[in-house]
């Protein structure tokens, strides 16, 4: 590994298809949004680094499909990560109600029982709101999990959602660090919490 990174950590954004979560992908690592962004077929993956608290993290996100004739291939690639960002959009409810069946195949097929969960509701830009914000809040209490509302064609709340994961997992002892970066996350934790600034411009819900 780089001595410059800190770590390296597996996402993955799962969640119905047609959610957004390759449009969330391609705004957070390439600031880019494409209203007509073609449907993943299997898996997608990019790579970005992001400085946090004076460390670079290396993040390896991985985009499955959402479409159920893809599922086949998506099992193996729940392994070893620390992190998962379950997408619905909030103009569909049908989208909101499939997180349970997500929920359930993250827990069936992770391999880290203290993985970092985040709920997104996504497509906020938008007028005709099905789900409302109160209600994915009261779901992600309900899970345990972290919940932000995004978009991203505005951005809004799209680098905040893979940077306060970030910040949950490398705070979680055991889920990412090897023996020698034990100390390396007490130092990260440390200057986190002497950070003021810290979290003071995002909107991300902690359950």
């Amino acid at each position: 590994m780089d001595d410059s990174v800190l770590t390296t950590l597996k996402i993955l954004i799962i969640g119905e298809s047609g959610v957004g979560k390759s449009s969330l992908l391609m705004r957070f690592v390439d600031n880019e949004f494409n209203a007509d962004q073609a449907i993943t077929i299997g898996v997608d993956f990019k790579c970005k680094k992001i400085a946090l608290n004076g460390n670079t993290i290396k993040l390896a996100i991985w985009d499955t499909a959402g479409q159920e004739r893809f599922r086949t291939l998506t099992p193996s690639y729940y392994r070893d990560a620390q992190g998962a960002i379950l997408v619905y959009d909030v103009t569909k409810k049908e989208t909101f109600t499939k997180l349970e069946t997500w929920l359930n195949e993250l827990e069936t097929y992770s391999t880290k029982s203290n993985i970092v969960k985040m709920v997104v509701g996504n497509k906020i830009d938008m007028d005709n709101r099905e789900v409302s914000r109160d209600d994915g809040m009261k779901f992600a209490r309900r899970h345990a999990t972290l919940f932000i509302e995004s978009s991203a064609k505005t951005t809004d709340g799209v680098q905040c959602a893979f940077e306060e994961l970030v910040q949950k997992i490398i705070q979680t002892p055991g889920l990412w660090e090897t023996q020698e970066e034990t100390s390396k996350r007490a130092a990260f934790r440390a200057s986190s919490d002497n950070d003021p600034h810290q979290s003071s411009y995002c909107y991300c819900n902690y359950f």
